[in-house]
C-alpha cells in the first residue's frame, strides 16, 4: 500500500509549528459527552486492568467494537482519546479505551508498568472483550499505543480472527531513536514532563517493592532512554533499554502484519522525527499504509475551520473503520 504523502490535512494557520501544533489540544482541547463505564479486569499475575467502556447500545454479536490504546504516561481520559471515542461513538461503533498498568488512577500491584511492547495486556483486553459477545474488533493506537498496536499485529502467537484491523497515529516506529530525539535541548519540555510523571511512579513503586525497585537510582535518569536503561528494560525482563527498544520497537512487526492497517503520522512531530520512520520498507508493505502529513504535531491534527468539531485524525479514523467493518 506504500506512503502517501500530505494526504489533505490543513492545520490552523494560528498554529505555526508542530510544537503548538502537539500542546494546544493536550492543553486546551475539552471533549464533552463521553460517558464510560469503568470495568476493573484481573491479569493472569495477580494484577489488574482498568476498562472504560462506551457502548454503542445493547450488545449484538454483529455489533463492531473499536479497543483504543492511548500514548505515553497517557490515560483514557486524554482529549485524544476522548475525541476518537466521541467520533467513533457518533458513527455506530461501541468503544472501549483501556489503561496500562499504572495508569487510569491507580497503581498496579505488581513490580513492573507498563511498556511499548506489553502485548500480552493488549492480548488479554482483547479476548475479555471477544468472551464478552463482541465478533467485529477493530484497533486505534496513540503514539505508544500505536507501536504497542502494531506490534501486537505483527505477533504471529496473537491476533484472533475477530480482529479486523487497525488506525495508528503518531507512532514511535522507532523506540530508540525517537528516545534519543527526546533528549534534544527543544524536546526538552516533553522530557521533563514524562520524567516527573515516571518518577512519582517509581518513588510509589520503591515504598510498595523495595526488594524490586530501588528510587535512589532516579537520581541518574535524566533522560527518557536513561529511565527506560534504569527500570522500564530490567522491570521487564530486558537487559537495558537498548534491549528494549530493538525487542518492542514496531517497525520489526510490520512486515508479518496480515490485516489492514493505516498508520498516520505528521512531518513535524516534535517526539517521532520523519527520519526515525522506516519509509522505504513501508513502501514495499501489501497490509500497511502510511500516511505522512507535513503538518499536524504529535497527536494533534486540528484541522483547518474544525472549531469544535471532530479533529481530523477521528475523520480519518471513522472513514477507514466504517469501511472496514463493512
Amino acid at each position: 500500500m506504500g506512503v502517501v504523502r500530505n494526504p489533505g490535512f490543513q492545520t490552523p494557520l494560528w498554529l505555526w509549528n508542530g510544537h503548538w501544533q502537539t500542546v494546544y489540544p493536550a492543553l486546551f482541547r475539552t471533549v464533552e459527552g463521553v460517558v464510560y463505564r469503568r470495568e476493573r479486569l484481573p491479569t493472569p499475575d495477580g494484577d489488574f486492568l482498568l476498562l472504560d467502556w462506551c457502548e454503542a447500545g445493547p450488545q449484538m454479536d454483529d455489533k463492531p467494537l473499536v479497543i483504543l490504546s492511548h500514548g505515553f504516561e497517557g490515560d483514557s481520559h486524554r482529549p485524544y482519546v476522548k475525541g476518537m471515542v466521541k467520533a467513533l461513538r457518533g458513527a455506530g461503533f461501541s468503544c472501549l479505551a483501556w489503561n496500562y498498568r499504572s495508569c487510569g488512577g491507580e497503581l498496579n500491584l505488581t513490580p513492573g508498568f507498563y511498556h511499548s511492547g506489553a502485548t500480552a495486556d493488549l492480548d488479554l483486553v482483547i479476548r475479555h472483550a471477544i468472551g464478552t459477545g463482541y465478533r467485529q474488533i477493530a484497533l486505534v493506537g496513540f503514539s505508544l499505543g500505536g507501536n504497542l498496536t502494531l506490534k501486537y499485529l505483527g505477533e504471529s502467537r496473537l491476533r484472533p480472527k475477530e480482529v479486523a484491523g487497525a488506525v495508528c497515529f503518531s507512532v514511535p516506529l522507532d523506540l530508540e531513536a525517537c528516545s534519543l530525539h527526546l533528549d534534544k535541548p527543544v524536546n526538552r519540555i516533553y522530557q521533563q514532563r514524562f520524567l516527573k510523571s515516571l518518577k512519582i511512579k517509581v518513588e510509589e513503586k520503591a515504598r510498595a517493592h523495595p526488594a524490586h525497585v530501588d528510587a535512589a537510582k532516579l537520581r541518574y535518569a535524566t533522560s527518557v532512554y536513561a529511565f527506560d536503561d534504569l527500570y522500564t528494560g530490567p522491570l521487564h525482563g530486558y537487559e537495558g533499554a537498548g534491549d528494549y527498544y530493538s525487542s518492542c520497537s514496531a517497525r520489526y512487526f510490520l512486515s508479518t502484519i496480515d490485516r489492514p492497517t493505516l498508520i498516520v503520522n505528521a512531518a513535524n512531530d516534535p517526539m517521532v522525527p520523519e527520519y526515525s520512520l522506516p519509509l522505504k520498507e513501508l513502501e514495499r508493505l501489501s497490509k500497511v499504509n502510511l500516511w505522512l502529513s507535513s503538518q499536524g504535531g504529535h497527536c494533534g491534527f486540528l484541522q483547518r475551520g474544525a472549531k469544535n468539531g471532530p479533529y481530523w485524525s477521528e475523520k480519518v479514523a471513522t472513514n477507514f473503520l466504517v469501511d472496514l467493518m463493512k
